[in-house]
């Protein structure tokens, strides 16, 4: 017997190498560069850099200029996605060491709870302005994804 419906035309079949993808977060790298969060305490411990002011523009400065780097040259994949969730993982840091050992914040004398969701919010914030800046980077190199 023979079938009087028609037979399906052969054609090009879409390959998963045709259809777009898009890199999701590399959450390793979400981790490590909010482990920046760090240096605050450590350089308190001990005594590198001072204190008060400059010792705070210094390493913002240098996490900036790390995050931007590695992100921007690094040719990372959603760069201001990746360093907003940079920028808010390096404040629950930061707000975990505060919690856990003391001093001025969350768990520390002068600040109340509620200051944690502004903090975090300014965190995510600051991370997404580096990944304005990295994106910046990677169109000027033009490996903007």
């Amino acid at each position: 017997m023979t079938s009087n419906l028609p037979s399906p035309q052969p054609g090009p079949q879409p390959t998963p190498s045709d259809t777009p993808t898009r890199a999701g977060i590399s959450w390793p790298l979400v981790a490590g560069l909010a482990s920046m969060a760090l240096l605050w305490p450590l350089t308190g411990l001990t005594g590198i850099g001072g204190a008060g002011a400059p010792r705070a523009l210094a390493i913002v400065a240098l996490t900036a200029v790390v995050w931007i780097g590695v992100v921007g040259f690094g040719r990372v994949p959603r760069p201001v996605l990746t360093l907003t969730m940079t920028g808010l993982a390096s404040g629950v840091v930061a707000l975990l060491v505060s919690t856990l050992f003391g001093g001025v914040g969350l768990g520390g004398e002068g600040a109340a709870a509620w200051t944690a969701v502004p903090a975090l919010a300014m965190d995510a914030g600051w991370g997404a302005l580096a990944g304005v800046v990295a994106l910046g980077v990677q169109k000027a190199r033009g490996g903007a994804r």
